[in-house]
């Protein structure tokens, strides 16, 4: 089910959008300041992003700019109570998908996201990012916290499919056959070896070993505790059944 992620501090708006959303057959999730926002769109599995620009601590440009710039290329509605043409400027500029002032009517949200969502469908992603793992699709770079690594072709396409598939334990049938087009060998550790490699080059946590079955991205680590103590960034998001 396509999922967008509501973020406004607002709870009568985020209560709104989120109804209007669910009503029209979407899953929703909201945040409600920019750094969780930020955390919750690098996890994965976001289609859409509905963003207010009056944000507590990371206002929506700020929030675009961090998510642009870290190669995520998820369509972005902003929401501003702000008219002026500088502020619509600032905010496609940023990378924003579309602008809406409020008060805004439901029905023209909707279909915006409509038309916005129908945009992506047509177009395939060109950038794949995981926590701070990033693979530029087109160049074939890889990036990891900022800093370019540096993979051969069969070791990006082995983490493309960690990335593509982040929620699942891939064997290595699976990996055999979709990157190196083989058919499976229980002799062969071709694929271990090149898991080996990435987590050289990645690092050692981002792919765990699960036992008899395969390898999987893991997610966990993107949630690692800092050095205060803190699970990743700062702030509350709950998930709308």
């Amino acid at each position: 089910m396509t999922l967008i992620l509501v973020v406004d501090d607002e709870p009568h708006i985020t209560a709104l959008v989120t109804r209007a959303l669910r009503g029209e057959g979407y899953d929703t999730a909201t945040a409600d300041d920019g750094p969780v926002a930020v955390e919750r769109i690098l996890q994965g599995g976001v289609d859409l992003v509905v963003l207010d620009v009056g944000l507590p601590t990371m206002d929506g440009f700020e929030v675009l700019r961090a998510l642009r710039g870290r190669g995520v290329d998820v369509p972005v509605i902003m929401l501003t109570a702000r008219s002026g043409t500088h502020d619509t400027i600032e905010g496609l500029d940023a990378g924003a998908s579309d602008y809406v002032a409020k008060p805004f009517a439901v029905t023209e949200l909707m279909a915006r996201v409509r038309s916005r969502l129908r945009d992506r469908a047509a177009v395939p992603p060109v950038a794949l990012a995981q926590g701070d793992v990033t693979l530029d699709i087109l160049t074939r770079r890889a990036t990891v916290a900022g800093r370019e690594v540096d993979l051969s072709a069969r070791e990006f396409a082995l983490a493309e499919q960690f990335l593509r598939h982040p929620h699942e334990v891939l064997t290595r049938e699976v990996l055999l056959s979709r990157v190196w087009d083989m058919d499976f060998d229980p002799g062969s550790n071709v694929v271990d070896v090149y898991v080996r490699y990435l987590r050289a080059k990645l690092g050692s946590d981002r792919i765990l070993t699960v036992r008899g079955e395969g390898y999987r991205w893991n997610r966990a680590q993107e949630e690692a505790p800092d050095a205060g103590g803190h699970r990743g960034l700062s702030g509350s998001i709950r998930g709308e059944d």
